[in-house]
């Protein structure tokens, strides 16, 4: 069940953060978006005694990015994004996942 909840949220989460990228999507939107899912993990009860994957260790560290850098930085700082961008093509299946993403259920 974990497998299936990070796929389909990885899926909504590469969308969010596409779309807050290209300007089409308010901050305000994308912090709402994280604590949905975090709302909805919860609901899962998710107890979850399973290993990691690698794509849930880099799920979790993009929620975790998006949380805890603000707006100015999200948008203006270049290594930042290049990092999201890394992890975002690991989610859709491209490239390989970037060392640094170690991300860890909440």
């Amino acid at each position: 069940m974990p497998e299936q909840f990070i796929e389909q949220k990885s899926q909504q989460l590469i969308f969010y953060i596409s779309r807050y990228f290209r300007g089409r999507l308010p901050h305000s939107e994308l912090h709402l978006f994280v604590w949905d899912t975090l709302e909805e993990w919860a609901q899962l009860n998710a107890g979850v005694q399973l290993p990691y994957t690698r794509r849930e260790l880099v799920f979790w560290h993009l929620i975790h990015q998006l949380e805890f850098w603000p707006d100015n930085q999200l948008r203006a700082n270049k290594q930042l994004r290049r990092s999201i961008q890394d992890c975002i093509c690991y989610l859709k299946g491209v490239g390989v996942a970037p060392a640094d993403c170690v991300g860890v259920r909440p």
